[in-house]
């Protein structure tokens, strides 16, 4: 089994920054690859990011490509999501998971409980 609790969700302006964080505890942290998701109201979950096992591979949806970056800390155990030029499409509940191999879908193993983001206009 492995935790995983996000933190590090807010409110910001359009045009600001945040950065998230999930902490991992439980099964070894570094054989795991590790992605970001996010979910909407009314919306089904999406993929925004991941990396694989090793960090040296990230994955990024083309909505935040070039906005936002992955990393991962498998000292502290951690992954982080940094978001920058936040847009208010970009406001929804985001999720951080854990599973064997990096896959771009909502088919991973283990998940958190989530952080809500929210970008004024």
């Amino acid at each position: 089994q492995v935790q995983l609790v996000e933190s590090g969700g807010g409110l910001v302006p359009a045009g600001g920054s945040l950065r998230l964080s999930c902490a991992a505890s439980g099964r070894t942290f570094r054989h795991f690859a590790m992605g970001w998701f996010r979910q909407a109201p009314g919306m089904e979950r999406e993929f925004v990011a991941a990396i694989n096992f090793s960090g040296d591979s990230t994955y990024y949806a083309d909505s935040v490509k070039g906005r936002f970056t992955i990393s991962r800390d498998d000292a502290k155990n951690t992954v982080y999501l940094h978001m920058n030029s936040l847009k208010p499409e970009d406001t929804a509940v985001y999720y951080c998971a854990a599973n064997q191999v990096v896959v771009l879908t909502t088919r991973y193993d283990y998940w958190g409980q989530g952080t809500q983001v929210t970008v004024s206009s």
